[in-house]
This record gives C-alpha cells, sequence and structure tokens, in this order.
C-alpha cells in the first residue's frame, strides 16, 4: 500500500481507537458512580458529547459497553498489582497496592459499585465479577501455598489457606469501601496492620 494511502487508513483507525477510549473513560466514571442500572446511555452520551448511536456503534448495546469498561478496569488493576514478587512478599506488598487506589478512586469505586450489583446472576457483569473474586483467590492461595512449601510459614490444610485467602479479600475490600466513604482512613496503614498479624498468626518470618 502506497505511503500516503497508508497514512489515510490509519488517520480514521486511530481516530476511532482515541474515541472508544474516551468513551470507556466516561463510562467508567458514569457506571462507577450510579452503577450500571442508573447509568444510562443517555448520561454518557451527553457526557462524552456525541450521540446514543455513536454508542451503539462502538459497543452493540450498553451490556457491551459495560464488558469493555470492565476489561478495562481489568487491565488497569493488572498494571497497578504486584508484579516480580511471590510467596509471603506478595501478601507485603497488598498494602502498597491498596494505598495505590488514593490515585485511581475511579477503579476502585467503579469495582465497588458494579460488584454489589453483580451478586445477582441477571446481571451482565455476574459473570465477570465471579471469575475476578474466584481468580483472585486462586492467585492468594498459590501465593500462600508457595509460602508454606518454602518453609517460610506453618503448614497450612487446603481448607486453612481457603479460608485466610477468603479473609484477606474480605478485609482489602472492606478497607475499600471504608475508604470511599471517608477518604481520611489510613487504608495503608490498615491493610499492612492486618498483613503483619496474618503472617505472625502464620509463624512467618
Amino acid at each position: 500500500m502506497p505511503e500516503a494511502a497508508e497514512t489515510r487508513t490509519r488517520g480514521p483507525y486511530r481516530t476511532g481507537v482515541r474515541r472508544r477510549e474516551q468513551l470507556i473513560g466516561i463510562a467508567m466514571d458514569v457506571f462507577g458512580e450510579h452503577g450500571f442500572a442508573g447509568g444510562s446511555l443517555r448520561t454518557i452520551a451527553e457526557q462524552a458529547g456525541v450521540n446514543h448511536a455513536t454508542l451503539i456503534q462502538h459497543f452493540g448495546s450498553k451490556e457491551g459497553l459495560l464488558t469493555a469498561v470492565l476489561e478495562e478496569w481489568d487491565r488497569r488493576t493488572v498494571e497497578n498489582g504486584p508484579i516480580e514478587v511471590s510467596g509471603l512478599d506478595y501478601f507485603r506488598r497488598l498494602p502498597e497496592v491498596m494505598a495505590a487506589h488514593r490515585d485511581n478512586r475511579g477503579l476502585l469505586e467503579l469495582f465497588t459499585t458494579i460488584a454489589a450489583e453483580a451478586s445477582s446472576p441477571a446481571h451482565p457483569g455476574h459473570a465477570f465479577i465471579t471469575q475476578r473474586y474466584t481468580s483472585n483467590l486462586a492467585t492468594l492461595a498459590g501465593h500462600l501455598q508457595e509460602a508454606v512449601e518454602a518453609g517460610d510459614i506453618v503448614h497450612l490444610s487446603p481448607a486453612q489457606i481457603e479460608i485466610e485467602v477468603r479473609l484477606f479479600t474480605a478485609v482489602m475490600d472492606g478497607m475499600g469501601l471504608q475508604w470511599l466513604l471517608d477518604p481520611e482512613t489510613d487504608i495503608h496503614a490498615s491493610v499492612t496492620t492486618y498483613v503483619e498479624r496474618a503472617i505472625a498468626a502464620w509463624g512467618g518470618r
């Protein structure tokens, strides 16, 4: 393809990608504030300065837009997660991960709102949220099992590991909600305290 023709092809494509990213960003804010049920396509379109048809063109439906929003949330969350650490070091990094929400309030607000709504199997985000929790629990369990095998903590049975990682998830979700309600909450100190107590209870070193 001649260079000029290729440039003309890429131009509209790049514009379309940027517009799609803009729409997803606005939808994240709207769904985070109002939930999926309360966040209308009309509101999203108005804030984006486009019409309803543009949203349908890009995402097919409101459910399709939610899917795109959750995929973007997942991508950003993975970027902010602990990397290149394992075992107990993974747990020790969790306070930093939670504290990072102070610079990304919208991501936490979105997840908290959609997760509460998605407890109903009829919700279009139910499968995504369920899978996200399953994946998160498996990740935590894997790192805790690694700590057991390395001799860094006392032996824990699979059933005990499952209980521990569910407690960890509950604490992080709960602290996230408390911080959303009261930004003065010291989320880093609170999660650090829990992590230290948990590791001590496991006989960690």
